[in-house]
């Protein structure tokens, strides 16, 4: 009787997918397989993660292309960048041109199996103590990143991506203590095993 490999997963994006703050195991790539293996006939290996704290669409590109890993494929592939554009003050027509190239190359990694990729919104660090204590306009942030949200779900939708909204209730909870990482800014593992629940159902309810 042959074993199975086990399926593969690709995970891009920058410090929230690398868990900037937290252990390995509570990142939401991390806490996905193990939500994944533990709730279904599938199992998955060791997430491949490439993603890098205050990385950009177009670092995250150079990123890729260091890893050597064009032609191939994978059997889940997530997305979550465009907060590093937000925070640098770079434009929303740049990002949703930059975005549409990235998730091209996401879909290109799933085996061009549009179905096989999802994709998470900006979290909107603006509620965080960081955005305070760094005199941020809370309100100047969270407009910015509904912005660059918006042009991130329609990019999403004209390539029929699921596109999943953690940024409302990222509203709701960032800033409670519990759900921040050591440097005020950063989610917890609480608010990434959020995420890793959201994921998980999407893709059992579709995979």
């Amino acid at each position: 009787m042959t074993t199975k490999e086990p399926l593969t997963y690709l995970a891009l994006g920058d410090s929230y997918t690398i868990g900037e703050g937290v252990e390995e195991k509570d990142r939401y790539p991390n806490q996905l397989v193990h939500l994944l293996n533990e709730n279904t006939e599938k199992t998955y290996a060791k997430p491949k993660i490439i993603a890098k704290t205050g990385w950009t669409v177009d670092e995250l590109e150079a990123g890729i292309k260091n890893e050597f890993i064009e032609g191939q494929t994978y059997d889940l592939v997530t997305l979550s960048i465009g907060v590093n554009n937000q925070y640098r003050g770079r434009s929303v027509t740049e990002y949703k041109k930059e975005f549409e190239q990235m998730l091209l190359k996401a879909i290109g990694f799933a085996g061009n199996l549009p179905n096989h990729v999802w994709v998470l919104s900006i979290p909107d660090w603006g509620v965080t103590p960081f955005a305070s204590a760094n005199d941020k306009d809370s309100m100047k942030v969270a407009q910015e990143i509904d912005e660059f949200n918006s042009a991130k779900k329609q990019v999403c939708e004209q390539y029929g991506v699921t596109y999943i909204d953690i940024t409302e209730e990222y509203r709701q909870i960032g800033g409670k203590p519990e759900m921040l990482a050591g440097d005020q800014l950063h989610p917890s593992g609480l608010v990434y095993q959020s995420w890793a629940e959201q994921l998980y159902h999407s893709i059992s309810n579709s995979l």
